[in-house]
């Protein structure tokens, strides 16, 4: 069984290319998924430079990966399930091994316009949407789904 479920904040911009030949789209991006670690101990990881977050690198195909580069930015919390992938490739005669998550579900936890700047009205406190509720939009025309 090879299952993933994770929640975080995206890292960078989704980039999105399409394969040559089939023109199917691929989007990637690197998620920041909290450890869960107790106040002390965020604290002293804090204190010893160490990360309190996860990195990890999340490839999305198709209809998905388009959505993805629309609509999401730096910062943005999203919930991501699917598969671990792991790959091998040499490099000036080195080889190098990559692991990623090949999500199959990509859900939008925040919503927001996409602009430069990386703020979240939600998350500020200066919502202004009429259906706006806890995180969700309900009603907006502009949900890609």
């Amino acid at each position: 069984m090879n299952n993933v479920v994770l929640i975080g904040r995206l890292t960078k911009d989704p980039e999105l290319r399409y394969i040559p030949g089939s023109g199917t789209a691929i989007a990637r991006f690197g998620l920041a998924v909290d450890k869960g670690l107790s106040k002390d101990k965020k604290q002293e990881f804090e204190s010893k430079n160490q990360p309190t977050a996860d990195f990890i690198n999340i490839a999305v195909w198709g209809k998905s990966a388009e959505n993805c580069a629309n609509y999401l930015v730096k910062g943005r919390l999203v919930g991501i399930q699917g598969r671990i992938s792991t790959n091998s490739y040499e490099k000036d005669g080195v080889k190098r091994y990559t692991t990623e998550v090949v999500a199959s579900n990509v859900e939008f936890l925040e919503w927001g316009e996409k602009s430069n700047n990386q703020s979240n009205d939600y998350n500020n406190g200066g919502n202004e949407d009429p259906y706006y509720f806890g995180g969700f939009g309900t009603g907006n025309d502009d949900i890609p789904f």
